[in-house]
This record gives C-alpha cells, sequence and structure tokens, in this order.
C-alpha cells in the first residue's frame, strides 16, 4: 500500500511538473493566438493558416509524434531495463537517422503535393479568391516543420524514460516563443517586399519547430547520450519500434480523416467558420495539455517497466489512480469553461479584428468541445497501456469506429449547428471512444478496481456541483464588470476562478479523495 502510495505521488510529481512546463507553453501559445486574432481576426488570412498548418500537423501525427513517440517509449523503455546503455543509445541513434531520413522525404513529397493536398482538405477555398492559392504556399514554407517536431518527439520520449520531465515539457514554449518572435518580425517585415504577413507567421512556425528540437539536445547529452551515425535497417529494436507503430498509424489514419472530414465541413460553412474552431480548440487544450498529456507522459514510462516486468496488479493500480487524478482535475475544468466560455474569449481575443461577432460564435464553438474535455484527456492515459500491454489493435479500432460516428454525428446536425456540429462531434466521438477502450482495457487486464474508481468520481462530481453553483451565482454578481473594461473582465474572471478553484479543493480534500490527500500531505510534509 505504501509502495502505491510513493508512485501514485512520484506520478502526480512528474505530471505536476509537466503541468507547470505545459502550462507555460499553453499560456504563450494563447498568446500567439491573440496576436493572430488581433493581426487576423477570424476569415481569410487565418483559415488559410489553420488549414495549411493542419497539413504538416496530420503528417506528424500520423508518421511523427504520436505513433512514433508512444512505440519508442515503450521500445527504448525495454532496452533501458533490460540491456546495456550502449546497446539503448545505438538504438536512439539508429532511430534517429532512419527517421530523419524518412521525414525528410515525407515533407519534399509534401511540398511537391501542397496544392492538390490544400484542394483535398478545403475544396471549397477555390471557390474565394486567391485562398487556395495562398493556402498553399503557407504549406510549403511550414513543411519542414515535420522533421523538426517528429525528431523532438524522440528526444522527449528518451528524457522523459531518463526521468527527465520538465525541459522536453518546456520545450513546446519555445515552438510558441520562436513562433511570436519570428513570426511577428517576418509578418512586420515580408509585407515590404510584396509578401503577405501572414507568410511570416508561417516562416515563424518553422523557428519554433527548431528551437523545440534544439533546446532539449543539451539535456538529452547530459544524461549521458552518445550519438552513433548509422543506419542499420535489420536493427531488431527499430523492426519493433515499426511494428508497433504500424497499427499504430493505421488507428492514426482514422483521426486523420477525422480532421479531414471536419476541416471540410468547416470550410463549407461561412468564413470564419475554421477560425472560429480553431481558437476554441486552443483553449480547450489548455486543460487537455496540462492534465491530459502531462500524466500521460508521467505514466507511459511507469507503464512500460511494469509491463517490462509483467506486473499486472501494478498496472491496474496505476490505471485506476491516474484516471482518478484526471477526472479531479478535468471534470471541474469542464464545468468552469461552459460557464465562463463566454467572459474567457472576450478577456483573450476580442480586440483588433477580432469582432464581438466571433466571440460569440467562438465561445459557442468551446461550451461543446468543452463537454468532452475528460474523455479526450482519459484517452491520453488508455491508450499508452495498450502499447505497454503490446496490443495496439484495439485503438486502431476504436478510431475507426470515431470516423464512422463523426461522420454520421456531423450529417445530423451541420444543417442545424453549421460549424458547432463539428465541436458537439468531437466530445461525442471521444467519448464513444472512452468507453470502448476503457471496456477493453477491463477485459484485457482482467479487471481493475472500478469500486475505486467510481466513488473517487462521485466525490468529484459532488465538489463540481457545489464549484458550479458558487460560478452561476458570482457571474451574475459580476456581469458589468464581465463586459467592462480589460481590466474590469481580468478582475472578475480571476476572482471568479480563484474563488471555485478555492472552494472545489475545500469540498474535495474533506471528503478526503485519497489522491489528492496523498498530494496535500506530500506538499504538507515538505513545507510545514
Amino acid at each position: 500500500m505504501k509502495e502505491k502510495a510513493q508512485q501514485n505521488t512520484a506520478i502526480a510529481k512528474s505530471a505536476g511538473t509537466v503541468g507547470i512546463a505545459v502550462m507555460c507553453s499553453r499560456v504563450l501559445g494563447l498568446v500567439r493566438e491573440q496576436i493572430f486574432a488581433a493581426m487576423f481576426g477570424a476569415g481569410y488570412a487565418y483559415d488559410s493558416f489553420v488549414v495549411a498548418f493542419r497539413i504538416p500537423n496530420l503528417l506528424r501525427d500520423l508518421f511523427g509524434e504520436g505513433a512514433l513517440s508512444a512505440a519508442f517509449v515503450t521500445i527504448f523503455s525495454r532496452y533501458d531495463t533490460n540491456k546495456t546503455q550502449e546497446e539503448t543509445w545505438r538504438l536512439a541513434s539508429n532511430v534517429l537517422v532512419f527517421f530523419a531520413i524518412l521525414l525528410s522525404l515525407l515533407t519534399l513529397l509534401g511540398i511537391f503535393m501542397a496544392g492538390p493536398l490544400v484542394s483535398l482538405l478545403a475544396p471549397d477555398f477555390s471557390k474565394i479568391a486567391g485562398k487556395a492559392e495562398l493556402t498553399a504556399t503557407l504549406t510549403m514554407v511550414m513543411m519542414p516543420f515535420l522533421v523538426f517536431i517528429s525528431l523532438a518527439a524522440v528526444v522527449m520520449g528518451m528524457l522523459n524514460t531518463k526521468g527527465r520531465f520538465f525541459v522536453p515539457a518546456m520545450a513546446s514554449s519555445f515552438f510558441n516563443l520562436g513562433s511570436i518572435v519570428g513570426g511577428v518580425s517576418m509578418a512586420w517585415l515580408l509585407p515590404r517586399y510584396g509578401y503577405p504577413a501572414i507568410v511570416g507567421m508561417a516562416i515563424g512556425t518553422l523557428v519554433g519547430g527548431i528551437l523545440q528540437l534544439g533546446v532539449q539536445l543539451p539535456a538529452l547529452f547530459k544524461t549521458g547520450f552518445r550519438f552513433f551515425p548509422h543506419l542499420d535497417l535489420k536493427d531488431p529494436g527499430l523492426h519493433s519500434i515499426l511494428r508497433l507503430m504500424i497499427p499504430a498509424t493505421i488507428g492514426l489514419s482514422a483521426t486523420q480523416i477525422n480532421i479531414f472530414v471536419n476541416t471540410s465541413f468547416a470550410a463549407s460553412c461561412a468564413e470564419g467558420s475554421v477560425s472560429w474552431l480553431n481558437y476554441a480548440f486552443r483553449l480547450v487544450q489548455l486543460p487537455i495539455g496540462i492534465f491530459g498529456v502531462a500524466f500521460s507522459i508521467a505514466v507511459m514510462p511507469v507503464m512500460a517497466r511494469h509491463a517490462a516486468k509483467k506486473d499486472v496488479p501494478a498496472m491496474r493500480d496505476t490505471l485506476v489512480s491516474s484516471l482518478t487524478m484526471v477526472f479531479c482535475l478535468t471534470i471541474p475544468a469542464t464545468a468552469g469553461l461552459v460557464l465562463l466560455a463566454e467572459p474567457i474569449i472576450r478577456l483573450i481575443f476580442e480586440r483588433g479584428a477580432f469582432t464581438a461577432f466571433d466571440t460569440v460564435a467562438t465561445a459557442q464553438t468551446l461550451t461543446l468541445y468543452a463537454i468532452g474535455l475528460f474523455a479526450y484527456s482519459a484517452n491520453k492515459i488508455l491508450v499508452p497501456v495498450f502499447y505497454a500491454l503490446d496490443d495496439t489493435r484495439y485503438p486502431v479500432m476504436a478510431s475507426f469506429l470515431a470516423v464512422l460516428a463523426n461522420i454520421v454525428i456531423i450529417n445530423l446536425t451541420i444543417t442545424v449547428f453549421q460549424h458547432k456540429a463539428i465541436a458537439l462531434s468531437t466530445s461525442c466521438t471521444m467519448f464513444l471512444n472512452f468507453l470502448f477502450l476503457s471496456a477493453v482495457l477491463y477485459r484485457k487486464m482482467d479487471g481493475y478496481p472500478l469500486r475505486a474508481l467510481f466513488r473517487g468520481v462521485s466525490k468529484i462530481l459532488i465538489a463540481t456541483s457545489c464549484m458550479s453553483l458558487l460560478l452561476f451565482f458570482a457571474r451574475m454578481m459580476l456581469a458589468g464588470f464581465l463586459v467592462g473594461n480589460l481590466a474590469q473582465q481580468l478582475l472578475a474572471v480571476l476572482l471568479m476562478i480563484s474563488l471555485a478553484a478555492g472552494l472545489y479543493t475545500v469540498v474535495l480534500h474533506w471528503l478526503k479523495l485519497p489522491e489528492l490527500t496523498e498530494i496535500v500531505d506530500k506538499v504538507r510534509a515538505k513545507f510545514c
């Protein structure tokens, strides 16, 4: 029991470290989005940027960061546990060289096929003069981002396995910093030479990708990493990674089909729909990154070590505790985003080219994205467990079921809800994914302690209900401030968030949620 508590605390500590770093990144990401909103609003230029950036992002998720990172961590952890340091670093070097070459070839292909890719992803852009051509230009500029960001994910996997979480998590802050400084500088400079300002922001994105890789390298070499410049296509470790990646990539291809479907539907809606969806999803990514991604990164090496030792009981306990911690953070975040969507959007974005109409449209979208937040974050925990168990079939099946559900839901709701149908469908499919994956894991692991999970979720729901009542009345009392000047809006939003968070924590601590109690006791022992 004591060992379990220590592990939970260690996971929470690692997740907290990652969460702080991710929060810095997400805050800088919001600053980046604020700059986009002020400079370009929601429409022609930003719609083009979002679609253009989505193309290398699709390839990154499909071949790079998503499948590669999870598969690499599983095999690298196995090597780190059972092999010598030299064998482990040789594997890492071989993987870096192999994927640098493969991703470079994909990048060149993407640049060559930029026009057809834009036509496939957003066919309705061709109806607006110059929009498809601008999107293709931005795609060509940002395609090399794929190489740098995917290699950064491999380096992050090495550092996480070695117990280094802060630096790789902070690396995405440097991506946003490079995007902001490089992008704004180039956006100011390029129009003097006849190029659109949005092209400068595309160059900034490429600069950010280079920084995200480069900032991790000193920390990697401090772990004892030795680079062996070789390419061995017969390496059994590389084969194991590719074997894990193939079904994962097939599964992720379903996710990319979803993104293609969503983008195509959004591009067919009113101008600005792509932008509203992107601004709202960027905001909901803040809690996803801080909670879902942070716990996923912290849990993945732990699960991989338990799997390497074939310790299934430890995997069960780790899974339930991690899910409880994620629910503890994401369920109240969902309630907060639903109740405060419009004030938050107004505070962050409504200035410059971003209008009051854009605020309302984005807030409605944010509300629908937020209801799937807990499921989206929980899936970040569930999928790596399948990797640790060396079974990627079921995430693949879940992904394709999600594609079918997504297409059906959007087709049934797009006429009435327009772009909001896409956010609603995303949340629904994430929830269906969560139900499917958790049910399959329950069977594969011969059950896990559901009673403890339900007991924890019940306490979380009680605390969230108390918090929601407070927010409901506070919003009515502060209604004048929420539509006042910038200082009044900031004061009102911060006050409501602080009061809500305080009440939620007090109620949950009073209800004695074990995971929260362990963290509080650890903090108290350290500082008291």
